[in-house]
């Protein structure tokens, strides 16, 4: 473009009158409102795991995503089987020899019962026979009572025994039999399927190195976390923002985004909420500042998308259809804080004062001070290069 007897020895820019955006720009991360939490199975003790899915990879539902190592786990198993079949064998014995000793017990206390009635009869002939046949009679009876009081005490303490023993062994075998559901259980969940179809986040754990992830080869203790399914449909982007800002934005505004690790596309979105109160944002550095939580619901949802992406948010403020508005580089301000251009005039610079009416970004709204065509410098000419 030719500008006259002379180029300038700074890039310049031409003023156009042209629609103004004022936006405002936050940070902002995306994380998911609903997530499916899968652990390392309870029942099954430590376990080394032998395969486990990458983080960030793409399953279906019903896919393996962690395989352990099931040799412990299938001889528990068997172990608790035969527990459980040697138990219930002594419950059967227990019985037997329940009904043994009872019929042992029953037979002396029928033998007891007969003695005694013996003795009775002899006792009832005292009158016939002589005091010392009495007497004698007499003390064979009270002996026979004593004998059938004895039978009759063992028979209900054996009894009580018997059962106390039958009781011990069923409770026994309950046991046998919960150990062998248990390992039977922890069996069917040794191997962690994807219970719907998603990314998959692995969790960091604590580990000597530091907080990382599990991998092949690790143990796994019970009812460690392991993986984090965010539900797709619950991804949404959370930032914050400060009482300026808070006041210019509004649930349902429209929103782009910007994902830094998603560049070659560009979302939009609308504000979903925006707290009522400010809270304290230790992220920011000191000193701490109090700002609010903001959250975004973005139109279209991406197979890229995990928790954790960061993002550069744009929230249109206000759209200005015909406004002069010149880049931030062109923008300088003296000492005394006066606003100033630097204007090409065909041959050289000249400084010119100018109304800044707002800024957005990295453009500037000129309330006053320029007019279509006009070319500022983008440098400051004074300052000689080196």
């Amino acid at each position: 473009m030719h500008y006259g007897r002379r180029s300038p020895n700074v890039p310049i820019f031409e003023v156009k009158d042209g629609e103004f955006l004022d936006s405002l720009q936050f940070r902002g991360e995306v994380t998911a409102l609903k997530s499916i939490s899968i652990a390392a199975p309870a029942e099954a003790g430590e376990l080394q795991i032998l395969k486990i899915v990458a983080d960030g990879d793409k399953v279906k539902q019903g896919d393996v995503i962690v395989e352990f190592d099931k040799t412990k786990t299938e001889q528990e198993l068997k172990q608790n089987q035969s527990s459980l079949k040697y138990t219930s064998a002594d419950i059967e014995q227990a019985h037997a020899q329940a009904r043994l000793t009872d019929e042992q017990d029953l037979t002396a206390v029928s033998k007891a019962r007969f003695e005694l009635e013996s003795a009775k009869l002899d006792a009832s002939k005292k009158e016939i026979v002589s005091n010392i046949e009495g007497a004698e009679a007499e003390l064979k009876v009270r002996d026979a009572e004593q004998k059938l009081r004895e039978a009759e005490a063992k028979l209900k303490s054996d009894r009580a025994a018997s059962q106390a023993t039958i009781d011990s062994k069923i409770e026994a075998s309950r046991k046998a039999a919960f150990d062998e559901h248990r390992a039977q259980v922890a069996l069917s969940r040794i191997t962690l399927r994807a219970p719907i179809t998603g990314m998959v986040s692995l969790v960091p754990v604590w580990h000597p190195e530091g907080f990382t992830p599990f991998k092949a080869g690790d143990r796994a203790w019970p009812g460690a976390p392991m993986i984090e399914m965010p539900e797709t449909a619950s991804l949404r982007i959370s930032g914050r923002v400060d009482e300026i800002e808070r006041g210019r934005l509004a649930t349902q505004q429209s929103v782009t985004v910007h994902f830094d690790a998603i560049p070659d596309r560009q979302f939009t979105g609308q504000i979903e909420e925006i707290s009522t109160l400010a809270s304290e944002d230790y992220s920011a550095g000191w000193p701490i500042p109090r700002n609010f939580n903001l959250r975004v619901k973005l139109d279209e949802a991406d197979a890229r998308l995990r928790p954790g992406m960061t993002a550069q948010l744009t929230a249109i403020v206000e759209r200005i259809p015909s406004a002069l508005t010149i880049p931030a580089q062109a923008f300088f301000q003296k000492e005394g804080g006066e606003d100033i251009v630097y204007v090409w005039n065909g041959s050289g610079f000249h400084e010119r004062t100018i109304q800044v009416s707002r800024r957005s970004g990295d453009r500037i709204l000129i309330a006053n001070g320029l007019r279509p065509g006009d070319r500022v410098a983008l440098q400051d000419p004074t300052v000689k290069s080196e």
